[in-house]
């Protein structure tokens, strides 16, 4: 399976394998740290981990404009459909698991909170754990450190996706924690640098990882992609 991962700025990231296109927390009209307009993107699956506007805001123009299924909790999933006029949902859950075109899904615990932009509740907080036949990745939203990402760890993770921006999610120290409990192959950050209260030096990030776990950190900038072999 070919795969190529792209960091779209803030938490928002593009996979695409073989001939799918997953989209994942799709925020870029107002994100200065974006790398690219939302109608620049075509995907096929968009993966909504909670309903904060920094992870929402694009969700709806680029769903109805490609067709795409738009994978989520229930309330958010509703949300979409009656609101925004999304016709393609999956509605899941905490510990739920649903299989898709490119392969599977889980939604997976996260320590944070979800309230939508008009202020719906917004469901629980999320992650995913998808399975691209031989790869399997684990994207854990915005989350705090709790002892229960160690669950999520057998089987083992190809490539992690975890925050380091702190203040609003897991900080750098954390990350380290969380990556010793997960032991991923590869590790990439997320959600820091967009707005000065979740800045961080992602180099010094990558030094701890290098020299506390035995993970590979990678570290893109927006619109730079990594290829898993």
């Amino acid at each position: 399976m070919s795969f190529k991962l792209s960091w779209l700025g803030h938490s928002t990231w593009l996979i695409e394998a073989d001939s799918f296109q997953v989209l994942i927390d799709p925020f870029l009209t107002d994100n200065p740290q974006a790398s690219c307009k939302a109608s620049d993107i075509v995907a096929d699956t968009i993966l909504v981990s909670h309903g904060h506007f920094d992870h929402v805001q694009d969700v709806a123009e680029i769903a109805n404009r490609c067709s795409a299924t738009v994978v989520a909790n229930y309330e958010i999933a509703t949300w979409f459909s009656k609101h925004h006029g999304v016709k393609h949902t999956q509605a899941m859950n905490l510990g739920g698991s649903i299989s898709l075109p490119f392969g599977g899904v889980k939604m997976t615990m996260a320590e944070h909170s979800s309230q939508l932009p008009d202020g719906s509740y917004g469901g629980n907080p999320s992650g995913f754990l998808c399975d691209f036949r031989e790869i399997r990745l684990f994207y854990t939203g915005d989350t705090a450190l709790f002892s229960d990402l160690k669950l999520y760890a057998n089987p083992a993770i190809d490539i992690l996706i975890l925050p380091i921006g702190d203040r609003f999610t897991m900080g750098i120290e954390d990350s380290i924690r969380a990556i010793e409990i997960i032991q991923p192959r590869i590790v990439l950050p997320t959600h820091y640098n967009t707005w000065p209260p979740i800045a961080q030096n992602a180099a010094d990030w990558a030094e701890l990882v290098k020299d506390r776990t035995g993970a590979r950190p990678i570290i893109l900038i927006p619109g730079e992609s990594y290829s898993h072999q």
